[in-house]
């Protein structure tokens, strides 16, 4: 750098390192704004409906009765219409109207190319990290020798009764699922929550046997 006639001359490179910074810092911004585009467990499975196909809202009330969606991803019917406005607002749905039938023009969802992007990071990451499970069982199993061992080998034997009644339940789901040919990746839900239920079936048995034997 040098001084001319009181005027201040830079460097030749520093308008190419500034413009270098400007796209750091815009990029920097996009990637923040990106992170800060959060949704829910209830807006990702709706987002999810929209991005195997559009759809009207009615059609995705279908598909979530079908596919017993209420049961796994705690989206019901009447919340639906509160969720497609919070994904139409942060630009990852958008609708048009279509005039079919005798109902006049209906909304018709699809999903935007941000709304891809953000639901598939979303699966990434749901997929690839382990979130906190926080069981009030293991409370119970933290402190359950205030109780007298009655106490314990009742509470015990009701807890394994509400398993096997899940159990019962949830084979039945898989069944009808398998029936109404539902993709496998949804009838995978159904089946690993069995799996679980089943191990969780084996391990109680063997902790009602150590427990009686603490009895002898």
């Amino acid at each position: 750098m040098c001084r001319r006639s009181g005027y201040f001359h830079p460097h030749p490179l520093i308008p190419h390192i500034m413009s270098g910074c400007k796209e750091l810092i815009v990029l920097t911004l996009k990637i923040i704004i990106s992170l800060m585009t959060e949704i829910s467990n209830q807006e990702t499975a709706v987002l999810g409906l929209l991005y195997e196909h559009h759809h009207y809202a009615h059609r995705i009330r279908e598909i979530i009765e079908k596919r017993g969606m209420d049961n796994w991803a705690d989206v019901d019917y009447s919340a639906l219409l509160p969720i497609l406005k919070s994904l139409e607002k942060e630009g990852l749905i958008r609708y048009q109207y279509r005039n079919e039938g005798e109902k006049g023009p209906e909304k018709v969802y699809h999903i935007t190319e941000k709304g891809k992007s953000i639901f598939k990071r979303q699966i990434k990451s749901i997929l690839s990290e382990k979130g906190s499970i926080i069981y009030s069982f293991d409370l119970g199993l933290a402190n359950m020798t205030s109780l007298n061992q009655e106490e314990i080998i009742q509470s015990i034997k009701l807890y394994l009764k509400s398993i096997e009644e899940r159990i019962h339940a949830l084979s039945y789901s898989v069944k009808i699922q398998e029936e109404n040919n539902v993709p496998y990746n949804f009838i995978a839900i159904y089946s690993r929550n069995l799996s679980i239920l089943k191990a969780e079936k084996d391990w109680v048995i063997k902790f009602m046997d150590k427990i009686q034997a603490q009895e002898k």
